[in-house]
């Protein structure tokens, strides 16, 4: 196997473990009482769902790291 292959189902995994991450904290973000928490869930949801997309666009080779 190449290492090209392997660092792709790599970072499908990674896409998909903070795909995962994401739905995990919507769920909580709608169910948490607390008005701040609900924010913090929502902004870490969208951090989770930027990066996949970024490293998703990356293993696809359609962009290259922003940093």
């Amino acid at each position: 196997m190449s290492e090209g292959a392997d660092m792709m189902r790599a970072a499908a995994r990674d896409v998909h473990r903070m795909r995962e991450q994401a739905r995990a904290l919507e769920a909580d973000a709608e169910r948490a009482a607390d008005a701040e928490e609900r924010r913090r869930l929502q902004q870490e949801v969208r951090r989770l769902e930027s990066d996949a997309e970024q490293e998703s666009m990356m293993a696809a080779g359609d962009i290259y790291p922003t940093e």
